[in-house]
């Protein structure tokens, strides 16, 4: 077994979880990915494999298939014994305005991102409550702090419900006094696929392997929330949580 331990990552095969999974590895830490495109995990693991120390453990989920969410966090447990973390990452964008007819496309993002993520979350604690430690890694939004319009109102939504399932949790933790960590990442505009789908490119975009980086760095933190990068989102999320209605839709 690595120094880190083994860290379970959701929506792997792409993106931030792709990044996040190439950056742990390069620190140490073996690594289970889940995601629907097995092809495309196996040639992840495989380069990883190649130019890193870790060990690389690929299997297929769709989270919204909530029973092999259970199972296949559960037989990650029984191949590797102890599992140190687990980055409930995997999620979806395709939300549309509200009334808009979009009714499907905002049903499917709040049952990936909010209600997949929930079984995650679930089937995570589980295990770490029985084995009396881990690290939770709950992926939410620099979005996630305020009701937002348009395309970005479900999306928005699903990852305030995180936020606050995370929340929970972690109070239920401390009361227990267990060594369970729950952090909350609240990633600002990072280059990946999902957000190349939005046509819209944000003057602060954060390219991929810095905010990779950054994203590795506060799960090697541990702290209970933070805003990914730190600089500029940490203001920049404050600025969004407050700002009169007029200049919102400026800063999204």
């Amino acid at each position: 077994m690595s120094t880190q331990g083994v860290t379970m990552i959701t929506g792997a095969s792409s993106g931030l979880g792709e990044g996040m999974s190439r950056e742990l590895a390069d620190r140490g830490h073996d690594l289970v990915l889940f995601a629907r495109r097995i092809d495309r995990l196996t040639e992840i693991a495989t380069e990883i494999e190649h130019q890193s120390s870790s060990s690389v453990d690929v299997r297929a989920l769709d989270v919204n298939d909530h029973t092999a969410v259970f199972d296949e966090f559960q037989a990650a447990a029984d191949r590797h014994g102890h599992i140190s973390r687990v980055v409930v990452n995997a999620g979806i964008g395709k939300g549309g305005r509200i009334g808009a007819g979009r009714f499907t496309a905002n049903r499917d993002t709040l049952m990936t991102n909010a209600i997949g993520a929930l079984a995650q979350i679930e089937a995570a604690m589980e295990l770490f409550y029985s084995q009396g430690s881990g690290h939770l890694v709950v992926m939410s939004s620099v979005t996630s702090g305020r009701g937002l319009p348009g395309p970005m109102n479900a999306y928005a939504a699903g990852k305030a419900a995180l936020t606050q399932i995370a929340a929970g949790i972690r109070l239920d933790v401390a009361a227990k006094q267990l060594p369970i960590k729950i952090t909350t990442l609240r990633p600002g505009y990072i280059e990946s696929e999902m957000q190349d789908r939005t046509g819209r490119k944000h003057p602060l975009l954060v390219d991929a392997q810095t905010g990779a980086r950054a994203l590795a760095d506060a799960i090697d933190r541990g702290k209970a929330e933070e805003c990914v990068p730190r600089w500029p989102w940490t203001a920049y999320s404050a600025l969004i949580n407050h700002a009169p209605r007029p200049l919102l839709n400026r800063l999204l």
